[in-house]
């Protein structure tokens, strides 16, 4: 049986895991013995480690087949060292064959609205979104280099029942009014999950995969659907001005950014069929 190796033990990779298991000998990096025993009672060996140190990653080269990479990068940083120590600790010649990476949307920038394909030029604007170039950039030319087929998974905003921003609906956050918002992107969990496993079974090497719904709302719109689900008073809408005085720097920098990403490379090519193709029939069987 092959091995699998997941890094970054969150949700996703939890949620991964039951869709994987009976396939693959599946290891686990974690530094939480916490964390470690959870994975134990999923089946999953756990191994000690950190990405921010080096010298505890020695025990993963030549450890696994297959390479779930799923860790955020490190907070303030101007590159994505962990990434840079894992592939490092992976290289040799035992190398992975396939190694998938969970990036993000926020790679392309504020693209106006625009329709992105996975072709789209990256425009990262936010600390965030460049090191995810980073990050993306490293695995590119370590798998050419080392014959690794990679496939980098392009990931928008992440939901599911208890992913959702209700509190901020309670709180009364504004959203931006109808003529100045922009477009969201979305993808519930368990169909992110499920797309790894097809990514797994069907990528091609070095490939980049939009990982998303087929809906193409608006952020406000997005706010009103989940109030009007949750029979909380929909958010409150102001000019663009007015919400970026109010909400946190973090927080602006999702709403400032507009863009519609494609999902026909996923579907044709990693043969996916979403079980939620928009957020309403998401909210329907709640």
């Amino acid at each position: 049986m092959k091995r699998l190796l997941l890094i970054g033990c969150g949700d996703i990779s939890l949620r991964t895991i039951s869709l994987l298991q009976g396939h693959y000998r599946l290891y686990g990096l974690v530094r939480n013995p916490a964390k470690a025993a959870q994975l134990r009672t999923l089946g999953v060996t756990p191994i000690m480690g950190n990405l921010d140190e080096v010298r505890s990653l020695s025990r993963l080269t030549g450890i696994a087949d297959v390479v779930l990479h799923f860790a955020p990068p490190p907070v303030g940083a101007d590159t994505d060292s962990r990434t840079r120590h894992l592939l490092a600790a992976l290289s040799g010649n035992t190398s992975p064959k396939k190694f998938i990476y969970i990036s993000t949307s926020g790679v392309y920038g504020d693209c106006q609205g625009n329709i992105v394909s996975e072709t789209h030029p990256l425009n990262a604007q936010t600390p965030r979104g460049k090191l995810r170039i980073d990050a993306e950039q490293q695995i590119r030319t370590w798998a050419q280099r080392n014959q690794v087929r990679a496939h980098l998974l392009r990931v928008p905003g992440i939901y599911a029942a208890e992913r959702l921003p209700l509190e901020r609906l309670r709180n009364g956050t504004p959203a931006i009014n109808v003529a100045e918002d922009g477009y969201s992107n979305h993808i519930h969990a368990d169909d992110l999950a499920r797309i790894v496993v097809a990514a797994l079974r069907h990528g091609k090497p070095n490939r980049v995969y939009h990982t998303v719904d087929d809906d193409q709302m608006k952020m406000g719109d997005y706010f009103d659907t989940l109030a009007d689900a949750f029979k909380l008073p929909r958010p409150t809408r102001l000019s663009r001005a007015e919400v970026q005085r109010t909400v946190s720097p973090m927080m602006w920098s999702f709403m400032n950014e507009s863009r519609r990403l494609t999902n026909i490379r996923m579907k044709q090519e990693l043969k996916v069929r979403l079980r939620y193709p928009d957020v309403r029939s998401a909210l329907t069987v709640r």
